[in-house]
């Protein structure tokens, strides 16, 4: 298939760059898109078939492209969540890009402004993103792996003794455990009040940790307790205000990233749902994961994310 843009990947990719590269050029982000999802020739989604080509423009639509076997035209979004929108493309990589970039997050308020679309629409474009990166691949975690947990919500506006909330493991926030590979990777996801328990612990330890290669951290939490039949368990006791042992045993790196977490909280969407925690959680491991490449690596392994590669 015959691309109608010479077709390269950005030497380096951020919203300066998307939008000199694609802005208000539809065709150039369609490309871009064919390229990151097929890599070489389109696949039909009706047959199969690689024998695809560039169907003749409408007037007002997207351009689409056709199966020269079962004669079926289809638009290069199929089976994505950009599929059927009705925003331009290339404010599609601007959103993406700018959330990328975006360490504490961006408000949909804020990226309304930068695309120029209404509120609520920049709100269900940030959402799809976010739901695209929910359903990445976990990780293998191995080496030095540290678990922690940590608890998502507001404080009452209004402070008095009727309304002063527990804090800690006895508050009735929202739970959201962690596992991070020291200098490496991490896994979290929210849990239901009352599911975090040991055959929960376990159960993730086996499912996202290499065992017989690491040795596993955490504090003096007693649900942690079996962990030493599964793999090496150092802990530390932060009850008696001990953060570190031996120089070595710590939960400072799942910490680190708990603040990043809670920064995006406090300092940019100030509140969202439980309903809506894995989405927020999903894009801040993603940013986590790929705090250390390259933009251009960012920001193909985000939007493949959303279009889904084939």
């Amino acid at each position: 298939m015959l691309f109608l843009y010479h077709l390269r990947r950005l030497n380096t990719v951020n919203s300066i760059k998307v939008i000199e590269h694609f802005a208000n050029n539809d065709d150039a982000c369609t490309d871009y898109l064919c390229k990151l999802r097929w890599d070489k020739e389109p696949a039909c989604p009706y047959c199969g078939s690689i024998k695809t080509g560039i169907k003749a423009k409408e007037k007002g639509r997207r351009r689409r492209l056709a199966c020269y076997d079962c004669g079926n035209s289809f638009s290069p979004t199929v089976n994505t969540i950009m599929h059927k929108t009705k925003i331009p493309l290339w404010k599609w990589f601007l959103a993406i890009s700018l959330l990328a970039e975006a360490k504490k997050s961006i408000s949909s308020r804020q990226l309304s402004r930068h695309l120029g679309i209404s509120v609520p629409s920049a709100y269900r474009l940030s959402q799809r993103i976010r739901k695209g990166l929910l359903g990445m691949r976990s990780p293998i975690l191995q080496g030095i792996v540290e678990i922690d947990e940590t608890y998502i919500g507001g404080k009452p506006r209004h402070q008095g003794p009727e309304n002063i909330r527990k804090r800690g493991r006895g508050t009735d926030k929202a739970m959201v455990v962690g596992m991070v590979e020291r200098k490496g990777r991490v896994i979290a996801k929210p849990v239901a009040k009352g599911q975090y328990r040991q055959g929960f612990v376990r159960n993730m330890i086996l499912e996202n940790v290499k065992l017989g290669d690491s040795e596993i951290h955490t504090d003096e939490y007693p649900i942690y307790n079996r962990i030493g039949a599964l793999a090496p368990h150092k802990r530390v006791n932060h009850s008696a205000k001990e953060y570190v042992k031996n120089k070595t045993v710590h939960t400072n790196s799942v910490e680190g990233y708990w603040s990043l977490v809670k920064r995006a909280w406090y300092g940019t969407h100030h509140n969202y749902t439980v309903k809506y925690l894995p989405l927020y959680i999903a894009e801040s491991v993603f940013k986590y994961n790929a705090r250390e490449e390259k933009p251009e690596v960012v920001f193909d392994a985000m939007l493949g994310a959303v279009a889904g590669r084939v």
